[in-house]
């Protein structure tokens, strides 16, 4: 028997932010942060912290469909993300930190517009949430990858990152992998 994998591409705000809760979530296999659905090919932090380049900072979240559900994947990450505030999540600001879902297929794309539709109507039509397939696809930087596990006292990841893997903690306790 063949295990099958299932790739989503989110973008919402800060990587380091996503990676965190999705690298505590009980299916999923892998996070890495990248960026995406941009214009330069392989930009650099830099280049997209600039906001010149039109990507969006993500996360690819590899997961086992026979543990968690895409529609599972994105319900956690409409509520470990504020998808009505268009380029902004807190104090970051710029097309870099838009919220999206960037799709590898068109299945894929079906079950998000589910539930961007019930999201959207919650937020009494105010959700911003791109969905388009993902393109320009390129992986951060080294010091991007498990940033939050690397550095948990580094004051961007006590005052935002923590208080989003406690959220997550909280409203999905029976998603959290064991320790």
């Amino acid at each position: 028997m063949t295990s099958t994998t299932d790739t989503i591409t989110l973008g919402g705000g800060c990587f380091w932010c996503l990676e965190a809760v999705y690298e505590r979530v009980r299916g999923v296999l892998s996070v890495e942060s990248g960026y995406a659905n941009g214009q330069v090919v392989n930009p650099s932090y830099e280049q997209v912290c600039a906001g010149a380049t039109g990507h969006a900072e993500v996360v690819r979240v590899r997961f086992d469909p026979a543990q968690i559900t895409l529609r599972e994947v994105l319900e956690i990450f409409f509520v470990i993300h504020d998808p009505t505030t268009l380029n902004r999540q807190g104090a970051d600001t710029g097309t870099q930190y838009r919220s999206g879902i960037y799709f590898h297929d068109p299945a894929q794309a079906v079950i998000a517009r589910e539930v961007m539709a019930v999201v959207d109507a919650l937020h009494r039509g105010r959700a911003v949430t791109e969905l388009l397939p993902e393109q320009n696809y390129s992986r951060a930087e080294d010091h991007h990858q498990h940033y939050f596990a690397n550095h948990p006292n580094q004051g961007y990841c006590e005052m935002v990152v923590a208080p989003k893997v406690e959220k997550f903690k909280k409203t999905f306790a029976a998603r959290v992998t064991p320790a």
